[in-house]
């Protein structure tokens, strides 16, 4: 729901509702996923997007897991960004500016990562409403900072 539920226009009600049976079928490969050294190489030769907010990434404050900091390599992108004051998604022109102005193209590989890969399926649909395909690194920090032979980066953005 662009905007969230503020954004909901139709009665709301706390009724349990019963579902219907209905006859869909789910199939995974609609969007990439990376494992944590699919990650890590594309941090060194494509873009990796960290989704998280920018005191997270920088390694100021960790408010979850073990140790603060970033993916060597990745670009802070967080998803706040994609929407407006009032919750809705920017217009796909103004995401498709921010994201190429973090280093993002539509033919180039682009991978997000965030806590635990919520706000990076968030960041991966921005990205498709910008037109650029994206594929997430599901076990985002939480996975990466649980193992301390992977390497942490700390501070701002790599120049």
């Amino acid at each position: 729901l662009d905007g969230g539920l503020t954004a909901w226009e139709g009665p709301l009600s706390t009724d349990v509702p019963t579902p219907a049976e209905g006859d869909f079928v789910p199939e995974p490969g609609a969007v990439g996923l990376l494992d944590a050294d699919e990650a890590a190489a594309l941090a060194r030769s494509g873009v990796l997007f960290d989704a998280r907010a920018g005191e997270r990434y920088r390694g100021e404050v960790e408010p979850i897991d073990r140790v603060g900091g970033h993916i060597p390599g990745a670009v802070s992108a967080p998803t706040t960004a994609n929407v407006a004051p009032d919750g809705r998604f920017l217009s796909a022109e103004e995401l498709r500016a921010r994201f190429k102005s973090l280093g993002a193209t539509e033919d180039g590989a682009v991978g997000v990562y965030c806590g635990s890969g919520v706000s990076g399926a968030h960041e991966v649909l921005a990205l498709a409403v910008a037109g650029i395909p994206a594929a997430l690194y599901v076990g985002s920090w939480s996975e990466w900072s649980s193992d301390p032979e992977r390497p942490v980066a700390v501070g701002p953005d790599p120049q």
